[in-house]
């Protein structure tokens, strides 16, 4: 269950995602949708409570903040100290992702296979701003997010499942080396 309040903003934008969620025909359609929604809503600093932009000092922090009493879709923020990162995953369902303070590196990745070797390939290496959204869908989603910065980075992540009963929208961690291929 969501451990804390919900701000009126984000009580709005639950109530625009809702029905775009139950009304999309697939996921791809789903997250495009809610892309939209998300983006009009980042700007506004009320978006998430103090206590949800709380960090931890050890690693990122993710907060549940609204589970959809269907289960067809949850909402987190995601919170970096500087230094912070996720593992290098892919996910269980679709997701956006939406910079609600500071700057998110992102680094996506492919699976390669060269010489009888598994190794993952950067594709994207890209620096997300506050109020840019991505969208990751499965299986082409496996990616790495960091706050490489110097202040804290807060993230809304809407995710096509239920997150609250899954406590994690990662589905596996790669541990493959990193390395380009040489064309």
């Amino acid at each position: 269950m969501p451990n804390t309040a919900l701000s009126e903003p984000m009580a709005a934008l639950l109530a625009e995602i809702a029905p775009v969620v139950h009304g999309a025909p697939d996921g791809a359609r789903a997250a495009g949708d809610v892309r939209v929604v998300l983006e009009r809503w980042l700007g506004i600093d009320e978006l998430l409570t103090p206590a949800q932009l709380e960090p931890d000092p050890h690693r990122y922090r993710q907060h549940l903040i609204h589970v959809d009493r269907d289960g067809a879709f949850g909402v987190v923020a995601l919170v970096w100290l500087p230094g912070q990162r996720t593992p290098i995953h892919d996910h269980v369902c679709w997701c956006v992702v939406g910079v609600h303070r500071g700057a998110e590196r992102e680094v996506c990745y492919r699976v390669r296979h060269h010489r009888g070797m598994s190794f993952l390939e950067p594709t994207t290496d890209r620096v997300n701003p506050r109020g840019t959204t991505s969208v990751a869908l499965p299986p082409a989603d496996i990616h790495q997010v960091a706050n490489n910065g110097d202040g804290l980075v807060a993230s809304v992540h809407v995710y096509g499942a239920d997150i609250g009963t899954l406590g994690t929208s990662i589905r596996r961690t790669y541990k493959l080396p990193v390395r380009r291929m040489s064309r």
